[in-house]
């Protein structure tokens, strides 16, 4: 070895240093991209699942309450006879119509939008023709001042 190739060899070694230093940083990058990649794709599965869940069961909570709601007006109104009446239990029926029509099986339907808006406009309807509040919060929630 001549003294040349010597201080060529010192010389370049900052050079070669920082040309391997570049190769692990690309190296632990890429891969930490891909890690991450992979463990933000499962993460965001489990919160869509957690989400879709929780939306699911509101609307089925929903549309169970029209169906109850219904059901009781429309026990209630069977029994008389006058024409205002019978306007208000042809609404009920309609009501309840589209509560079973409503499809709980297919929750991938793009439908399914437009059927719950379709429910909760006959709802506030009904809810019109019956002289009754649209808002029923209070009572779903229950009653905070009650204590047993």
């Amino acid at each position: 070895m001549n003294s040349e190739d010597l201080f060529d060899h010192i010389f370049m070694s900052e050079n070669r240093c920082a040309r391997n230093l570049y190769l692990i940083v690309t190296w632990y990058q890429g891969n930490g991209y891909r890690d991450g990649f992979e463990e933000g794709t499962r993460q965001g599965m489990l919160d869509g699942q957690k989400h879709g869940a929780s939306h699911g069961a509101k609307v089925s909570t929903e549309v169970s309450f029209y169906r109850g709601f219904a059901l009781t007006w429309k026990c209630l109104l069977q029994d008389t006879a006058n024409a205002k009446s019978r306007k208000q239990v042809k609404a009920v029926e309609s009501l309840i119509g589209l509560v079973e029509q409503f499809g709980y099986d297919n929750a991938m339907s793009t439908s399914l939008l437009d059927e719950i808006q379709k429910i909760r406009t006959k709802f506030r309807q009904v809810c019109s023709l019956l002289s009754v509040p649209t808002d029923f919060h209070d009572y779903v929630n229950g009653s905070s001042g009650m204590s047993f």
